[in-house]
Formats: structure tokens, sequence, C-alpha cells
């Protein structure tokens, strides 16, 4: 995530050793955004495109027996990319603090959460931004940069047990970590969390002040997965992307509900050795946002480029972890630093850009709304720095059509969804905003 320190100068970045994100504070609220589809123009994807291969012959693993699970439906997408001249993002709501993320609980409330980086989650309802947080760590959270509250999910019983997860940095003598803990409502007002309730899973130390990951998301398997960045810095100096020994650079997936704090999945591929069991996948510089398409489960992954280029990556439903998606030596499709041992695969993203169109890919939600049956199975993203939204659908060929929709004006730090599948954009300047 280069999101948030992004405006600063080429100078300031150098001085500050490069680590892309290590104090940015933005300017203050905007008014709402005005934005301007661009013209319909159909850009290729990568000559290079997604093969999934099994992880590396240097580093042996039996593949697991059980995987994610297989569609629930059979996709009803659209069959082209939408004209984007006939719709635009409109502004919800405004006057917030940094806002970095939206999640639905899944409750049937209707309630939408809104993360702010300082460390308050806050409620929409019904159209209105409702006074009093749900959570506030605060006290809790050292931000800003690259760090402060980063992440939330609901459990998928939390109608049941009211169980949330929160993914923030803190400081301990001097050391930044990365914390993921566990929440729940309070017992007598559905729109307050209890702020005692905290339990723990994770504590990850964090070398650098960038490149911390944040996004957490349920699987259809029940499983919470966490996107942990490379640390930070630049170059991955620690090699950390490549090491099977930490859990920075990786999506990890543990199970919440087997033990306390959490069990690991039989089904992780290094539950048995070779690396640090709680890895699901690995090879990542910073994979800020990604998410599961919710008709059927397929994986998309924003992860942050170095230099040169951003990328989505993806795996089908069904995909057993342990795959390598290639970082620090490549950096998207293109070779970036030293050469792969022999035999080592790499899992090859299907879409990037360079940074003549942006330079931080905020990794998006596949729209499966019942507003706009145009855009159902259409994959939305975007780019911190220069607004840009580009919508990427699959084929039935497994061909994909990538293309850039709208110039929004917005510091993209999030997309969300509803519990109807309607998408909204997060706008860092304060603003919500949804596609009609």
């Amino acid at each position: 995530m280069r999101h948030l320190a992004s405006r600063f100068t080429v100078v300031l970045l150098v001085l500050m050793l490069t680590a892309c994100g290590t104090g940015g504070e933005t300017e203050s609220i905007s008014t709402p955004v005005v934005n301007t589809p661009l013209p319909s123009q159909t850009a290729s994807a990568p000559t290079s495109t997604a093969v999934l291969i099994h992880i590396p012959t240097a580093t042996p693993v039996t593949p697991p027996t059980s995987t994610l699970p297989a569609p629930t439906a059979a996709p009803t997408n659209a069959s082209a990319l939408p004209n984007p001249a006939a719709y635009s993002w409109q502004p919800v709501i405004g006057g917030l603090d940094k806002p970095l993320g939206l999640v639905n609980a899944g409750d049937g409330s209707g309630r939408l959460f809104i993360v702010q980086q300082g460390g308050l989650i806050r409620i929409l309802k019904d159209g209105a931004l409702l006074p009093n947080p749900f959570l506030d760590l605060n006290q809790k959270v050292v931000c800003c940069g690259e760090r402060g509250l980063l992440g939330l999910a609901f459990h998928p019983n939390y109608a049941q047990n009211g169980y949330f997860y929160v993914d923030y940095t803190e400081d301990v003598s001097g050391g930044l970590y990365t914390v993921i803990a566990r929440y729940q409502v309070s017992a007598d007002d559905p729109n307050q969390a209890d702020p005692n309730s905290e339990l723990r899973l994770l504590h990850i130390q964090q070398p650098y002040p960038n490149h911390n990951g944040g996004q957490l998301q349920f699987g259809p398997d029940g499983y919470l997965y966490i996107g942990m960045g490379d640390g930070g810095s630049q170059g991955d100096p620690n090699g950390n992307g490549q090491s099977l020994q930490t859990l920075l650079g990786k999506l990890l997936r543990i199970d919440v509900d087997g033990g306390e704090p959490y069990a690991i999945p039989a089904d992780n591929p290094f539950a048995s050795g070779g690396g640090l069991p709680e890895i699901w996948d690995y090879g990542f510089r910073n994979p800020w946002r990604f998410s599961f398409d919710r008709l059927t489960n397929d994986l998309y992954i924003g992860d942050v480029g170095q230099n040169s280029w951003e990328e989505i990556d993806f795996l089908p439903a069904g995909s057993p972890g342990g795959y390598n998606f290639g970082w620090n030596y490549y950096e998207g499709t293109h070779s970036y630093q030293g050469t792969p041992p022999s035999g080592v695969n790499f899992i090859m993203p299907v879409a990037e850009y360079g940074h003549d169109q942006g330079e931080s890919v905020t990794g998006g939600y596949v729209y499966r709304g019942a507003n706009l049956p145009e855009w159902q199975g259409v994959y939305l993203y975007g780019d911190y720095g220069s607004g840009l939204v580009w919508g990427l659908l699959r084929m039935p060929d497994g061909s994909w059509q990538n293309e850039l929709l709208f110039q929004t004006g917005a510091q993209i730090t999030s997309f969300g969804v509803d519990e109807s599948g309607e998408i909204y954009l997060v706008d860092y300047s304060g603003n919500i905003l949804t596609l009609k």
C-alpha cells in the first residue's frame, strides 16, 4: 500500500529511505468527487497469463487433498464490459476522517461499517452516520502513513456469536507490530462493540513502517484470510516474500473456530512442515486488498508494486494453497531482482498497469448486485494515486477483458460491498461513493 504517503515528492521519499508510506498525512476532507467515465478502450491482458502450478520443487510439499470450495453456482456474467458513459460514482456520505475500508456484517441489518485509519469504526445506517463509533481503538493504534487501523472482517456467524476481527498496528517500546484481534459486540447495544473483549490472535513484528498489508476476509471455506506485506523498505531487503519462515509477504489462512486463539486448517500447505503453518500463499509485496467472488468463490488479489508495475492476481475456486506469486523476483510480469532457482514456478498476474497510469493498486470486488445487471461478473479495481478505476472480466474461454473505465479524482483506499452486493468506493479524502 503505497497509498497513504504517495502524494509526497520523490525527493522526500528518497530521504525517507524510499519507504513508501512512512507517515504521510493527506489534505482535509474534499467536496464530493466528480468523476468522468473514460472512453471505451479494451486493454489486453499481460502476455504471460496466470498458470496454476504447484509450489517449487525446492520446497516439496504434498498437495492438499482438500481445497477451497467449488463455485456455489454457475456464473451469470456479462458478455462484455459495459460502456461506462452511462454510469458514475455517486456520493453516499462525506466528512469522514481518513477512511480505509467499508464492510457489511452480513447480519441482515443493512448497516455498513467504515474503518478509519486513526482507530475508529463508524456505522452508516439508513444513509446516515451514527454519532457514536462502533469501536474506538484510538489509544491502541499507531497511525499514520501505512500504519493504523487497516482491516475489518465479521465472522460468518456474526448474527449468532457477535465476533468480528480487526487488523491494526501498534507501537511496543519503539517497535512496530501488526495485531490481528477478535472483538465482540456488546450484549445490550448492537451498534456498540465491547472495547474490553479483545482476544489477540497474532502479533507480528514489522521491520519497517510500510507494507503492512491489512486486509481481512473470511473465505467461502469459513477460514480467516489475512494479507501481510513484505515488511517494507524497498525491494524486500530481508527476502521475506520468498521465505517460508516468516509471515511477512504472505496470504495467511487460519481457523478461528477450531481453537483458542486459532487452529491451523489441516489442508494448509505447510501444516505438516516445510514452512510456517499459517501460510496459504506467498511471494507478495503488499496485498493491500483482496476479495472472493461471492458467487463463484474465485479469489482476486491486488498486490502493490515497487517502481514500475501494479498487478491483479487471480486463483479460481478450488485452488489449493502453496502458490508463489513471484515477488521479489518479479514485479508484475517483469523481472525485478535476482534469478529464481531452478525449478521454481510462479503465478503471473492476470492484469497489470504501469506507473504512467497510477502508482498503488487498490484491489476491489466482483459486482454481484441486482441494480446493475450489465455489470454482473465484472471485477472493479482502482489506483490510489491516480483515481482511475478499471473493469476486469473473465470470459468463458478463460481469457480476460481489462478496460480503463473511470477517472474518479478520488484517493481510492478500498472498495466494499453491501449485503445486496452493490459496490462502494472509499476515498481517503473522506468520502464514500457508489456506482450507479
